[in-house]
């Protein structure tokens, strides 16, 4: 007899990417894609001048952290990212904790990931075409210092 799959958990499902929700400041935004959640651990490599074995230990170093791109459909009159951008100053930036979360079908928080002071250092404007039909993206790309997932 085939499975009709009412006897399998929560957990035997994958979670789909399609629905999430980004959050900066107390405010959602919408982004149509959310790229660069990554962390890197650098490799210390390190060999005692008597050691008796001819190859480098590892060692766990410094952590890395990806930026993070966020793009979005621009439209008119909505400035947001720009404000944001516009706000930092020479060495002088308001870093910010940004939560994305992966929603289920009901919307509801399956997942999140935080970004720990969180800081605007890029900005950029949809190409331009005569021949395109495709619509006006804007990204902003993200630096900031942690990536943890908050406990749901």
């Amino acid at each position: 007899m085939a499975e009709d799959g009412s006897k399998q958990s929560d957990a035997t499902w994958p979670l789909v990417k399609f629905s999430f929700q980004v959050k900066w400041d107390g405010l959602e935004f919408i982004f149509q894609e959310v790229t660069g959640l990554s962390a890197e651990t650098q490799v210390i490599e390190y060999r005692g001048g008597n050691s008796k074995v001819y190859s480098t230990v590892k060692m766990p170093g410094i952590k890395k952290f990806s930026n993070v791109t966020l793009k979005k459909g621009m439209c008119r009159g909505n400035n947001v990212l720009w404000e944001k951008y516009n706000l930092m100053k020479m060495n002088t930036i308001k870093r910010s904790m940004i939560t994305i979360s992966l929603l289920d079908e009901a919307h509801g928080v399956t997942m999140s990931w935080i970004l720990a002071n969180a800081f605007p250092v890029k900005m950029t404007i949809t190409d331009m075409k005569s021949d395109g039909n495709e619509i006006a993206v804007e990204s902003m790309e993200l630096a900031h210092e942690g990536l943890s997932i908050q406990k749901l």
